[in-house]
């Protein structure tokens, strides 16, 4: 019998719902992909959410983390929230962010937006590095490859969306999120407005229509978080 997926997404614990639904959703869209397998989902902003999901797929599985980043959620918070759920015996694998087939998909989205400027937009943070790097990755190889002016800015560390002034009405921002969300329906949005913003403000990346075959092969290929090949998992402290 194939191991069971949940995938596994941060939420927003002021209004944990419409993400829950929105993670459920695209779980329901990756099991299309994965014909005999149970494909679950939570969100570790609903209360007991975890615990019920692992009960319903069974004592070990497979988590695909709906992260843009690895670091101290993905490789220490959410082990210790599995095992409080019963579900120890799981394997974590590499979060979405680290996965190089998201940062084609980003490239994929810019050169498909006709942009002639990108901004990147990430949460960041003010504990560990590794969000930073994987989105100016990002925007470096779009920027490469496109031989147009793309820049990661961020909500939550320098440099933030509100100081990207100056661009032209042909920039895209392109949100670097799983989801959607505050941050991208209120955070984003207000940021680039101090900044008088005058592009086009695309959907969150995780929401492209090609993420559930992505997450799909990456759950064939049971990439284990922490190896080698995402020099982005750091701690954060």
């Amino acid at each position: 019998m194939k191991q069971p997926v949940l995938i596994v997404a941060h939420g927003q614990p002021s209004d944990p719902q419409p993400l829950a639904a929105e993670v459920a959703g695209l779980a329901a869209r990756v099991a299309l992909l994965l014909p005999g397998r149970h494909v679950g989902s939570a969100t570790l902003a609903e209360p007991q959410a975890l615990s019920a999901a692992v009960a319903a797929a069974g004592s070990a599985g497979l988590v695909y983390p709906l992260f843009m980043a690895g670091g101290w959620f993905t490789r220490v918070h959410l082990p210790r929230k599995l095992a409080e759920a019963g579900g120890a015996a799981w394997q974590v694998l590499e979060p979405m962010g680290c996965d190089p087939a998201i940062h084609q998909l980003a490239l994929s989205v810019a050169r498909e937006s006709g942009a002639e400027e990108v901004l990147l937009a990430a949460h960041g943070s003010g504990r560990s590095t590794a969000p930073a790097e994987i989105a100016r990755h990002v925007a470096g190889v779009i920027s490469m490859r496109l031989g147009l002016h793309s820049e990661a800015v961020f909500i939550d560390q320098p440099p933030r969306l509100s100081e990207a002034t100056g661009l032209g009405p042909n920039a895209v921002c392109l949100p670097f999120f799983a989801t959607g969300g505050g941050h991208v329906t209120e955070d984003i949005p207000a940021q680039l407005e101090k900044a008088w913003f005058r592009g086009r403000i695309l959907p969150p990346l995780g929401q492209d229509d090609r993420v559930p075959a992505l997450i799909a092969k990456a759950v064939i290929a049971r990439q284990p978080i922490c190896s080698a090949t995402c020099r982005w998992a750091r701690d954060e402290g």
